[in-house]
């Protein structure tokens, strides 16, 4: 299907990064270590990612998900011991959250395990491919991550 106008191109630039989001993740969680979920790898990454402890309520609108549903994923890295979970001390109704060394550890084995996976994309696909639409993803992350507070009004 060739898109005909500029909304069916990026209906199906969307459509591709979708499909792509649920084959990879599904790949990704049949081999994550600790019997994790995606939802907790992308907390671990999360944390990773930005250097900085958060509270559940932040991490729930920055993963789009309820309070609860948050709380429930929280609960279960907590009692592997991959986040610690304390008392606001600006806030004492509120929690704080923040990775552990555990926590950084398991993250470092998640993404080791899928190295395999890794290995074979490099074997099909050029690294220049990746390196080509990289600023592509991550200005559209970006734009992306900025429109969601503003539609969120």
């Amino acid at each position: 299907m060739k898109p005909e106008s500029e909304e069916q191109l990026l209906f199906a630039f969307f459509n591709e990064i979708g499909i792509i989001a649920q084959l990879g993740r599904a790949q990704f969680e049949r081999v994550l270590p600790h019997g994790l979920k995606i939802s907790q790898f992308s907390v671990l990454n999360h944390f990773v990612r930005l250097e900085r402890d958060s509270t559940p309520a932040r991490l729930a609108r920055n993963f789009q998900v309820t309070k609860g549903a948050m709380t429930n994923t929280l609960g279960r890295l907590h009692a592997l011991g991959f986040v610690d979970i304390s008392p606001d001390p600006r806030d004492g109704r509120g929690k704080r959250v923040r990775i552990t060394c555990a926590g950084r550890a398991a993250h470092a084995a998640c993404v080791q395990s899928i190295t395999p996976g890794l290995t074979e994309l490099a074997s099909t696909f050029a690294p220049e491919q990746f390196r080509a639409a990289l600023p592509l993803l991550q200005s559209l992350r970006a734009y992306l991550d900025g429109a969601r507070d503003r539609f969120d009004d």
